[in-house]
């Protein structure tokens, strides 16, 4: 039996798959005969936790096939780290061809690269097609030189060879390649299964002669991964019973009626799907609010939560910049908005000052920030350290004493807590582009309609790649559960047309 679960946004498609585990475990499957596979480790561990907390006779040894597809091929394999492609690595071979290549993202397991070449070499990778295939879909710049771009592949295939090397891909090729030792089930779960490239339907492939019953489980209209080669057709094509959860726990009214402006925009293959937006206790449909905004200062960014999405990361950083000069806290793929180092030295200092001690290591990491020398002999062998200590016999606030620090940046941290944020607390505000915020949601979400020249380009190219742009712009559209804010794009005709 092979049953697709479709799970619109907020319809509880994870909530749905675990209660068809719990039912096998109810019924007498043994837990080593279910395998759950997720899409990221993160969502891998919150299902493994979830069972835990419905069965405490568990535990996660016997849950060990809630893992991604990469790691139940890096376990079936025995492989060791060590054999396994890492962020060191990716930088040798980075410097020895003078191009910068970021790690596989430990989630996704994407490759990350702002080299065109790597990132044409990996999506080959990834659809198990040849190079020279790939470079002939005419989706990268003309900068692109084949004779250069086949020296890179073959320097990268020689560097894994002699260092007994595998990237992520590789093992799913050789678990391919070695089916046999793939384990037996009496039932697998496949969650966002629309993302799964055509290597892993292969390996999906190998899984379907290995167990009883599958439940693949998705959304057409989010698979926002075709860039990095993912294969929504397969998904859609894919024979099966269709079970299509109806009622969304997220969406209210109006950003719904909006989001079906987005879908009808598809026009390439997708399943249809209707659903309904979400109530309140008492039964009532939420309605929320769409509502197009051309500057973000009329926003009370310090009342509820708030999810700022961008389709390109130098819009995010843009964002970033604007609301560190209105003293905003908030966060992005970078961390937390303000220089951790100078607050916890700022914590620290005001300790001192209180006619407290701290350690020395702590004493140290202020150093970093004062003018003043203090003697190495006053501090030596000393475990904690006081003001007296340092000859300090009056109260001096951090901002007085602090010179070498950035002076902006001790302005911002003197202000957001005037301000009364809580700085060791989680902010109010996230920036995150639209493909980072996958499966997230949010109170209020402004969408930043700006795109990039290439985005904008390669729409024109095909259908598909036009389908795959509007369901970017579905999923950022659906992460809102109460007021969805559309920020006008500072060029009006570069931007996504809301």
């Amino acid at each position: 039996m092979i049953k697709k679960v479709l799970g619109p946004p907020g319809t509880g498609k994870t909530y749905t798959l675990l209660k068809y585990v719990s039912d096998y475990i109810n019924k007498g499957t043994p837990i080593h005969k279910i395998g759950y596979f997720a899409f990221t480790k993160v969502a891998a561990r919150e299902a493994a936790d979830r069972m835990i907390e419905l069965f405490p006779d568990k535990n996660k040894k016997e849950l060990k096939y809630f893992q991604t597809l990469h790691s139940l091929a890096f376990h079936t394999l025995g492989m060791s780290e060590d054999n396994v492609m890492q962020d060191v690595h990716y930088n040798q071979i980075g410097e020895k061809l003078s191009i910068r290549v970021s790690g596989a993202s430990q989630e996704t397991c994407y490759l990350d690269s702002d080299n065109e070449y790597f990132q044409l070499i990996n999506k080959a990778s990834i659809k198990d097609i040849s190079i020279e295939e790939e470079f002939d879909t005419n989706e990268y710049s003309r900068k692109i030189d084949f004779e250069v771009l086949n020296t890179i592949y073959n320097n990268y295939i020689h560097f894994k060879k002699v260092n007994n090397l595998k990237d992520y891909t590789d093992m799913i090729k050789e678990f391919i390649n070695q089916h046999q030792k793939c384990p037996q089930f009496d039932v697998i779960f496949i969650d966002e299964a629309q993302d799964l490239s055509p290597i892993q339907w292969k390996m999906y492939d190998v899984l379907k002669t290995k167990t009883k019953d599958i439940y693949l489980a998705g959304d057409d209209d989010q698979a926002i991964f075709a860039w990095a080669g993912a294969d929504v057709k397969r998904f859609i094509e894919e024979e099966a019973e269709h079970e299509l959860l109806q009622q969304s726990r997220r969406i209210p009214l109006a950003v719904l009626e909006q989001a079906k402006i987005i879908q009808s925009r598809i026009l390439g293959p997708r399943i249809e799907k209707t659903y309904h937006p979400r109530v309140d206790e008492h039964g009532v449909i939420v309605e929320g609010k769409v509502e197009k905004i051309y500057t973000l200062d009329g926003l009370d960014f310090y009342q509820g939560q708030w999810l700022i999405l961008t389709r390109a990361k130098y819009r995010a950083d843009e964002i970033g910049k604007y609301l560190k000069e209105k003293n905003l806290y908030f966060k992005t793929r970078h961390g937390k908005s303000y220089n951790q180092k100078l607050y916890k030295a700022a914590l620290n200092w005001t300790r001192l000052m209180d006619n407290g001690s701290i350690l020395i290591n702590e004493c140290k990491d202020m150093f970093d920030f004062l003018t003043q020398d203090f003697d190495a002999e006053i501090l030596k062998n000393k475990v904690q350290v006081t003001a007296r200590d340092l000859g300090l016999d009056k109260h001096l606030y951090w901002y007085e004493m602090f010179n070498n620090a950035d002076q902006k940046e001790c302005l911002y941290i003197r202000t957001m807590l005037s301000n009364g944020e809580k700085l060791t607390e989680d902010p109010n505000i996230e920036i995150s582009t639209i493909h980072a915020a996958k499966g997230r949601e949010m109170q209020n979400v402004v969408l930043v309609l700006d795109n990039t020249r290439m985005i904008r380009n390669n729409i024109k190219t095909s259908i598909d790649k036009a389908d795959e742009e509007h369901r970017v712009w579905y999923v950022g559209t659906t992460r809102s559960k109460e007021n969805l804010y559309l920020l006008n794009a500072k060029k009006e005709r570069h931007g996504y047309n809301l």
